[in-house]
């Protein structure tokens, strides 16, 4: 067994024991990368005696909220939007609301798609609002609303913004959110599974649950209203994977075409709004929101773009990384299950665990200058730097040094301090300099670290490339990581 088919097995049974201790009556889930849905499973029972699969139907909750954005943005993209419109030329009612401050803005199309018009967080009251119609959201509006911040100051989760987002859809494309969306996201790309009621649904739809009194009790479905367009959809595995992979495609290489741009799906998972850590407490990541998207900072793997969904009845969660385009969807069907930890945990194993020996789909995953669109010449630069630097380090030469480095690098450290501090450290971990690097990493594809073997540790080296075109280098550390022990 490969250490990727190990991995993919560790993800299966940290599912099977969610089911096994009763966090949900069942749960699917799926692993996919830049060429789409790559292993799955299930466990538990999905309402009528049988495990999921991949193309059982759970509700996806707030995972909506990615096709609300995109569906927005078409819009944008086609002239018939800007995204700093206030939200009242859309939506009359809200002229009734009283701003927060007399300097408030009046909340705009851009404020509501990053989660900063000023609204409380409002999840377990948005939740039960899906059905209602145009007018009783137009009759909370005029009722007066709430504000925890003035508009455009600050992040806060907010469901309501979605369902403001939503009736701009509508207005905008002249027919209900949900048509706009199925038409113009949805079924171009093939996503026939994903739709916004039980009755549409061409495959099996799980029943969701809540738990009482040591057992499960099923909950009734809730249909299509004036709140869908916060988390209205119901998906499966097979259709959510397809849906993450084509926006994860947007920072590919080859972008995949589709409905959307893929610059707007890249400017979906950009961080737009930073979110509070009390939002995302026990969170060792930086973490904001874009359109639709969150999106975390991390040290080893670079940007990680996610979200969650949460309904009465189910939890379901998606995320990937945008370097690699490797990936998690997950669906339990139990109030609060928060499968999200379950999926963190199983695609940070899956990253971990991606390597060139790996999985054949995700050959050079992790390894090198981070891969990002139009940085190519870039990352071929930082490599010729790499070579260049290893080259200098085995015969250090202070006019060789001036040809790869920009002349900070003498004037910070002199090259004499350089070449005995690089030799100390060399002789105290008896670094082989002629050897290839048993490591690698990136934050950026203009830096890269990297590490060489030694017989009593090992030697780092770093690099980072100064922004002019002839590509030298305006960082360069040498650090020796003796063994433990």
């Amino acid at each position: 067994m490969t250490p990727w088919d190990a991995a993919v097995a560790q993800v299966d049974a940290l599912f099977r024991d969610r089911v096994d201790r009763g966090v949900a009556p069942s749960n699917a889930w799926g692993v996919f990368d830049r060429t789409g849905l790559v292993a799955s499973g299930g466990h538990g029972d999905r309402g009528d005696g049988q495990r999921p699969d991949a193309d059982s139907v759970y509700r996806i909750a707030s995972c909506t909220k990615s096709v609300t954005a995109a569906t927005l943005l078409t819009l944008v993209s086609d002239g018939h939007l800007d995204l700093d419109a206030p939200v009242t030329a859309f939506v009359p009612a809200f002229g009734a609301v009283h701003l927060p401050t007399l300097d408030s803005p009046v909340p705009t199309v851009r404020m509501l798609l990053t989660m900063s018009a000023g609204f409380p967080t409002d999840d377990p009251w948005a939740d039960r609002q899906e059905s209602i119609s145009d007018a009783e959201l137009d009759d909370v509006l005029r009722g007066g609303l709430l504000f925890d911040s003035v508009p455009g100051t600050r992040f806060a989760y907010s469901n309501l913004g979605y369902a403001l987002l939503g009736r701009v859809v509508a207005v905008v494309s002249g027919r209900p959110f949900t048509e706009a969306a199925r038409d113009t996201v949805l079924r171009p790309l093939g996503l026939d599974h994903t739709v916004f009621s039980a009755a549409e649904s061409p495959g099996p739809v799980v029943t969701g649950f809540r738990p009482h009194d040591g057992d499960w009790e099923p909950l009734p479905m809730t249909g299509p209203g004036a709140f869908s367009s916060i988390g209205g959809l119901f998906s499966t595995v097979r259709d959510l994977a397809r849906w993450a992979t084509h926006l994860a495609s947007a920072s590919s290489d080859t972008p995949e075409p589709g409905p959307v741009s893929p610059a707007d799906r890249r400017l979906m998972q950009q961080a737009m709004r930073v979110v509070p850590s009390s939002v995302v407490p026990g969170s060792s990541r930086a973490t904001a929101y874009g359109f639709g998207l969150f999106v975390e900072q991390d040290d080893r793997f670079g940007e990680l773009v996610s979200h969650s969904g949460g309904y009465p009845g189910f939890s379901a969660h998606m995320r990937w990384s945008a370097q690699t385009g490797l990936g998690v969807v997950a669906f339990e069907n139990a109030t609060q299950a928060k499968v999200s930890a379950a999926a963190q945990q199983a695609h940070d194993l899956l990253l971990e665990t991606a390597r060139p020996t790996a999985s054949p789909a995700l050959a050079g995953a992790g390894t090198g200058p981070a891969r990002r669109p139009g940085a190519d010449p870039t990352i071929r630069a930082t490599r010729a730097a790499q070579t260049a630097v290893t080259g200098l380090l085995a015969d250090w030469r202070d006019d060789v040094a001036d040809a790869i480095c920009t002349p900070n690098v003498a004037m910070d450290v002199p090259y004499d301090r350089r070449r005995r501090a690089i030799a100390a450290a060399v002789a105290e971990v008896g670094a082989d300099l002629t050897a290839a690097p048993v490591a690698e990493q990136s934050s950026t594809p203009s830096h890269l670290r990297w590490w060489l073997p030694g017989t009593c540790g090992r030697l780092r080296v770093e690099i980072r490339l100064a922004p002019s075109s002839t590509a030298r280098v305006q960082t360069l550390t040498v650090v020796a990581e003796p063994a433990e022990g």
